[in-house]
C-alpha cells in the first residue's frame, strides 16, 4: 500500500470515528460510519465530481427523434384489471347452513 493509500483510508477512519462518536457510538454500526465516510472523503476529494456529465446516458437530440418509442394506448387498456369478483368462484364465509343448502339445490 501506498503513502498515499495509507493516508486516504487514515483520513476516511478519523472521519468514521469522529461521526461515529458524535452519534452516541452505537454498538454493531461501525461499518456504516466507515461506508458514509468513503463517500464524504470522495466528495471532499473531487468536489467538481458531481458536476461532471454522466458518461453512461446518452443525451439525444430531441429533434431527432420523430415517433414515441412505444405509443400510450390507455383506451385499450381500461377495464382488464381484475376487480374484486374476480377473485375465484369461492364465496364469503361463514354463511349460514339454510344459505348453503338454496346453494346446492340451485347448483
Amino acid at each position: 500500500m501506498s503513502r498515499a493509500e495509507r493516508k486516504h483510508d487514515a483520513e476516511i477512519r478519523k472521519r468514521a470515528r469522529r461521526m461515529w462518536l458524535e452519534a452516541g457510538s452505537p454498538k454493531g454500526r461501525e461499518d456504516e460510519y466507515v461506508e458514509r465516510a468513503r463517500e464524504l472523503q470522495a466528495f471532499v476529494e473531487h468536489p467538481a465530481a458531481a458536476l461532471l456529465p454522466n458518461p453512461m446516458v446518452a443525451h439525444p437530440d430531441p429533434g431527432a427523434i420523430e415517433e414515441p418509442v412505444e405509443e400510450a394506448e390507455l383506451l385499450e387498456n381500461l377495464g382488464e384489471f381484475p376487480g374484486r369478483t374476480d377473485q375465484g368462484d369461492r364465496l364469503a364465509a361463514p354463511m349460514t347452513k339454510q344459505r348453503a343448502r338454496e346453494l346446492r339445490r340451485r347448483g
